[in-house]
C-alpha cells in the first residue's frame, strides 16, 4: 500500500471517529436539553428595565384594582410578613396582586419574595384576570406560593420557571373560593415540606410542563375541584410528613380536609400523555372524598418497589366510617403496573379500555372494600398475587391471566377463560363532617373566614384587612397539608 493510500485511510478513520463523537455529543446535548438549566428560564435570563420593591408587612409591590395594566421586563422584590386568612384567601402581602375585576399582564419579568405568607403573583375575585408569560418567580419564605388564585379569579400562565423553597408553598396554588388556572409550558419546582407542585381548590390545567416536588406530593386535589395534566412530566418525591393524619407517602393525593376551603363533591384528576414518576410510596392516594381518575396513555413509573399504584382508604380526615376513598378509575390506552388496596369504607370501579393493561393484584390481603372491574375487549389484567373483588365484567376469554394466582369475585373463585357480568358501584361523596387539618403536601389549614358576599373583600395595598371573622373561627396560619 502506497503512502497516499495510507494517509487517506487515516483521514477517513479520523473523520469517522470525529463523526461518531459529534453524534454522541449531539445526543448528549439533546438529552440534556430536557434539564432545567438548558431548557427553562432562570433569573439571569430576564432583562430588568424597571424595579418595583416593597418591604412593608402586608403590602404589595404592584397592585391592580379594577383596571388594566401591562408590565414587561420588570423586577419585583417583596419582603415583609403576613399571617393567615388575609394572605391566603385575600392576597395580603403578595408581591403582585390583582383584584376588583382588574386585568394584569406581565411578560419577561422576575418576581422574588422572601417573607412569611408572601405569594408571588395573586389573582383574587370573579372577573379578575392575570396573564403572565416568559417570567421567573422565586419565593423563599413559608406559606409563599408562586401563582395563587382565590375567590373565583383567573390565572393564565405560559413558559414560567417557578421555584419555591418554604414550607407549605405550592408552585401553583389556589385557596378558598377557587377559580380557573391555566398553565402552559415551563418548569415548576418545590423544595419545602408540605409543598406540592400543584395544590387545587380550583379548576387547574397544566400542559407541556416539567414539574418536580422534593418533599411533598406532586399534585393535591381537595374537594369538588380538578387538576388536568396534558403532556406533562411530573416527578414527585414525597418523603417527609407534614401532619399526623396519614402514614402514607404518594405522588397524587385526592381528599377533603373539611376545613371549609373546598366544596364537598366529586373531585377529578386527569392525565393525558406525558409521564408521572413517583420516588417514594404510592402513586395515587384517595381518602374522605369521591373522585374520577382519568388516565390516557401516561407513562407511570413507581420507583418504590413496595409502593402501591392506588390506595383508597380512610385517613385522619372526616368522620370514621364514612371517610374512605371512592374512585372511578378510567384507563384508556394505559399501562398500569402495581397493586391496588381498597379498605372497607372505600369503593373502586376500574375500567380498562382501548387496549389498556393492568399488571398487579387487588386487595391481596383480603381487604373488604367494594371493587368492580370492567375489562373491555382488547384490554387485559395479569395477576401478580391472589386478588379479591366484588364484581367483574369481561367477555374476552383471554383478557385475564391468573398467572398462577387466584381471583375471587364476591367470595367465589373465578375460572380463567370464563366470561362474567357485574355491576358498578355508585361513587359519590358523603357528608363526612368535622373540621380537620390538611395533609402532607399542601392544603390550607383549618378555620378562617369565607369570602364575603359578592366575592370581593381583599385587603388594600395599605395593609387593610377583610371583614371580621365570625365567632368561633380560628385564623389560618399556613397553607399546608
Amino acid at each position: 500500500m502506497n503512502t497516499k493510500k495510507i494517509i487517506a485511510l487515516i483521514l477517513i478513520s479520523a473523520m469517522t471517529v470525529l463523526s461518531a463523537c459529534a453524534s454522541q455529543q449531539s445526543a448528549e446535548s439533546s438529552d440534556s436539553n430536557t434539564t432545567k438549566d438548558q431548557k427553562y428560564l432562570t433569573a439571569e435570563d430576564i432583562t430588568v428595565n424597571e424595579k418595583y420593591e416593597n418591604s412593608t408587612d402586608g403590602e404589595h409591590a404592584i397592585e391592580v384594582s379594577g383596571e388594566t395594566k401591562v408590565y414587561k421586563n420588570i423586577g419585583v422584590t417583596k419582603t415583609g410578613d403576613a399571617d393567615g386568612d388575609e394572605a391566603d384567601f385575600y392576597g395580603e402581602n403578595s408581591a403582585v396582586f390583582a383584584t376588583e375585576k382588574g386585568t394584569l399582564s406581565i411578560n419577561d419579568s422576575l418576581v422574588q419574595t422572601n417573607g412569611r405568607h408572601a405569594n408571588g403573583v395573586f389573582s383574587y375575585g370573579e372577573g379578575t384576570t392575570v396573564n403572565i408569560s416568559d417570567s421567573v418567580i422565586e419565593t423563599e419564605g413559608d406559606c409563599s406560593g408562586g401563582l395563587m388564585t382565590t375567590g373565583g379569579g383567573t390565572m393564565n400562565a405560559s413558559n414560567l420557571t417557578i421555584n419555591t423553597k418554604g414550607r407549605s408553598s405550592a408552585a401553583i396554588r389556589s385557596d378558598r373560593g377557587g377559580g380557573n388556572v391555566t398553565v402552559d409550558g415551563g418548569y415548576y419546582k418545590t423544595e419545602g415540606l408540605g409543598s406540592p407542585v400543584v395544590y387545587s381548590t380550583a379548576d387547574i390545567t397544566v400542559s407541556n410542563s416539567l414539574m418536580e416536588s422534593t418533599k411533598s406530593e406532586g399534585i393535591v386535589v381537595e374537594g369538588k375541584n380538578s387538576v388536568t395534566l396534558n403532556n406533562d412530566n411530573l416527578v414527585a418525591d414525597n418523603n417527609e410528613h407534614n401532619s399526623d393524619k396519614s402514614d402514607n407517602f404518594n405522588a397524587v393525593m385526592i381528599y377533603q380536609s373539611m376545613s371549609g376551603d373546598a366544596d364537598e363533591g366529586k373531585a377529578s384528576f386527569t392525565a393525558n400523555e406525558g409521564s408521572i414518576t413517583n420516588k417514594n410510596g404510592d402513586v395515587f392516594f384517595v381518602n374522605n372524598t369521591a373522585c374520577d381518575i382519568n388516565l390516557n396513555n401516561v407513562e407511570i413509573t413507581n420507583e418504590d418497589e413496595e409502593g402501591l399504584f392506588l390506595r383508597a382508604e380512610a385517613a385522619g380526615w372526616g368522620n370514621e366510617g364514612s371517610n374512605g376513598g371512592k374512585v372511578n378509575l378510567n384507563a384508556s390506552s394505559q399501562t398500569i403496573t402495581g397493586d391496588i388496596s381498597v379498605d372497607d369504607v372505600s369503593v373502586l370501579n376500574m375500567y380498562l379500555k382501548e387496549k389498556s393493561s393492568f399488571t398487579g393484584a387487588i386487595n391481596s390481603s383480603k381487604q373488604s372494600g367494594d371493587v368492580y372491574v370492567e375489562i373491555e375487549d382488547g384490554s387485559s389484567w395479569t395477576l401478580t398475587a391472589d386478588s379479591y373483588i366484588s364484581g367483574l365484567t369481561v367477555t374476552d376469554k383471554t383478557a385475564i391471566s391468573l398467572n398462577g394466582h387466584k381471583l375471587y369475585i364476591d367470595g367465589k373463585e373465578y375460572k380463567e377463560g370464563s366470561a362474567s357480568e357485574g355491576t358498578a358501584f355508585e361513587v359519590k361523596t358523603e357528608s363526612s363532617g368535622g373540621m380537620g387539618t390538611p395533609p402532607d403536601g399542601a392544603a390550607p389549614p383549618d378555620g378562617g373566614q369565607a369570602p364575603p358576599s359578592g366575592g370581593q373583600a381583599p385587603p388594600n395595598g395599605d395593609g387593610g384587612t377583610p371583614p371580621e371573622k365570625p365567632d368561633g373561627e380560628s385564623e389560618s396560619n399556613n397553607n399546608s397539608i
